[in-house]
C-alpha cells in the first residue's frame, strides 16, 4: 500500500477540515477544492504550502476528487464522519467524535494541516470567495501554463 495520497492519509486530510469546519458540512467540490488550497496555500496567499507545486494540471483536481471520496468512506466507517442528504446535494460533516480524534493527533504535520485548514476554512466561508469560481481559476491558469509552455520558443512543439 502506498501510505502517500491512500484512503487512509486522504481521509486524514479531509477530517481536518471537516473538523475546522464543525458543525458545518461541506460537500465533495468543497473538499477538493479546500483540501488543495490546504495543500498549497502559499499559492494562495496563505501561510507556506505543506506540498511543493506539481505540474500535474488539471488532472490533479480530478484525482483529488476519487481520493476524497475514498477518504470519506474510511471516515464513515470509522464513525467520524457523518453523511446527509440537502436540498443542496450530499453534505459531509465531522461526526461528534471527529473534531476530539483530530485534537489528539500531535505530530507536526498534523498540527501545520490544522493551521493550514483553520485558514481556508475561514477563508472560504467569507462571501467574497466562490469555491467553484476558485477551482476553475486554477484549472484556467494550469491550461494557460501548458498553452505557453506549448508555444513557448525553443519547445517542440511550437
Amino acid at each position: 500500500m502506498n501510505p502517500l495520497n491512500s484512503p487512509l492519509e486522504v481521509g486524514m486530510r479531509t477530517l481536518v477540515l471537516l473538523a475546522a469546519s464543525f458543525p458545518e458540512p461541506l460537500d465533495v467540490a468543497q473538499l477538493v477544492y479546500l483540501d488543495h488550497v490546504m495543500l498549497h496555500s502559499g499559492e494562495m496567499n496563505g501561510p507556506p504550502s505543506l506540498h511543493p507545486s506539481l505540474p500535474a494540471g488539471p488532472g490533479e483536481l480530478a484525482m483529488r476528487r476519487h481520493l476524497i471520496e475514498q477518504g470519506l468512506i474510511v471516515l464513515l466507517r470509522a464513525g467520524l464522519a457523518d453523511v446527509e442528504p440537502t436540498a443542496e446535494g450530499v453534505m459531509y460533516r465531522a461526526s461528534e467524535e471527529g473534531p476530539g480524534f483530530v485534537d489528539i493527533l500531535e505530530t507536526p504535520y498534523v498540527g501545520a494541516l490544522r493551521n493550514r485548514a483553520e485558514w481556508v476554512v475561514a477563508a472560504q466561508s467569507s462571501p467574497q470567495l466562490d469555491v467553484r469560481a476558485a477551482t476553475r481559476a486554477i484549472t484556467d491558469r494550469w491550461a494557460r501554463d501548458f498553452q505557453s509552455k506549448l508555444t513557448s520558443p525553443g519547445s517542440d512543439h511550437a
